[in-house]
């Protein structure tokens, strides 16, 4: 059974309802479905007030949505007057030398589930609680589910924070409350993700007979990037980005300073295109290995 990673339980508590989506979720939601096919290449788009009534937001938010679509070339003829279209050189924009940034919670899963693609997977990460590397496991895991791929061995090699360090981020703001529940509760997160993800990939073994090697080893820092590494080829990197914001923990309404690693935006960086990227897929897993192999310890899953 595959364990869902939006509904693992954190101190006891499930994830709670999601506030209103902001004008860049909406852009989110309408570029997976464009990456997914479930909006074609030339097919006329929703109305405006129809997008505005499925995301529950106001207009405004829609054609601010629509106008980050248009400036990444995924939609055409975006106004006020007629519904949009969706690009006809989508598959260009959207995996092109030239394609932006795209969020973690959009660019990862499509580029794990290529990997997946591969023989022998090999993929390390450096992250602050591997939420968006669990989520994006749900791609690879439905095809292989599916029978529409199947690797021989997959190997997955993951650093994040010690239990025992002072964190940076998450923290309270000075004054606001007690750090000791925000440490608890990403450390819960920390451990709840982990166990999901090393569950999934484990069941492999059973269900499909793949050789599947899954191992964490703790920091002695907060990484403020984060840094995913797929079968030697790509390295994918994304800056955390602090923002200040409240949040009921045991009861307790704390401001804190943290980052929502899910939208941090990622930057790929493609082994054998230009002698920029080569080197800094080169550089950054000779980073990762020196950061296990040297100043990293064992890390249990455990509260």
């Amino acid at each position: 059974m595959v364990v869902d990673p939006e509904h693992v339980a954190v101190n006891g508590r499930t994830r709670s309802q999601r506030p209103q989506k902001s004008h860049r979720e909406v852009a989110d939601e309408l570029r997976s479905r464009i990456r997914s096919g479930e909006l074609r290449p030339g097919q006329r788009m929703p109305t405006q007030a129809k997008l505005a009534d499925e995301f529950g937001v106001e207009r405004g938010a829609v054609r601010q949505a629509l106008r980050i679509l248009q400036s990444e070339h995924l939609l055409a003829n975006v106004s006020k007057g007629s519904p949009a279209t969706v690009a006809q050189n989508v598959a260009e924009a959207l995996t092109g030398p030239e394609a932006p940034p795209q969020p973690t919670m959009v660019a990862l899963a499509p580029r794990i589930a290529a990997a997946f693609a591969a023989p022998h997977v090999e993929i390390d990460a450096l992250c602050l609680t591997s939420v968006s590397l669990t989520l994006a496991m749900g791609e690879p895991l439905r095809l292989i589910h599916e029978g529409r791929i199947k690797p021989a061995k997959v190997d997955v090699r993951i650093l994040l924070p010690s239990r025992e360090i002072d964190l940076a981020f998450p923290v309270p703001v000075e004054g606001s409350g007690e750090e000791g529940l925000v440490h608890e509760r990403w450390l819960a997160q920390r451990n709840a993700q982990g166990q999901v993800l090393r569950h999934n990939l484990l069941a492999l073994r059973v269900t499909h007979g793949i050789d599947v090697r899954v191992h964490f080893r703790a920091l002695p820092f907060t990484p403020p990037v984060k840094l995913y590494l797929l079968n030697g080829e790509e390295a994918l990197f994304a800056y955390y980005t602090l923002t200040r914001r409240g949040e009921e923990i045991d009861h307790e309404y704390l401001e804190m300073y943290d980052a929502e690693g899910t939208q941090s935006m990622l930057f790929p960086f493609e082994q054998g295109v230009g002698l920029r990227d080569t080197t800094f897929v080169e550089q950054s897993h000779l980073w990762f290995n020196a950061l296990w192999e040297t100043i990293s310890s064992e890390l249990v899953l455990t509260s």
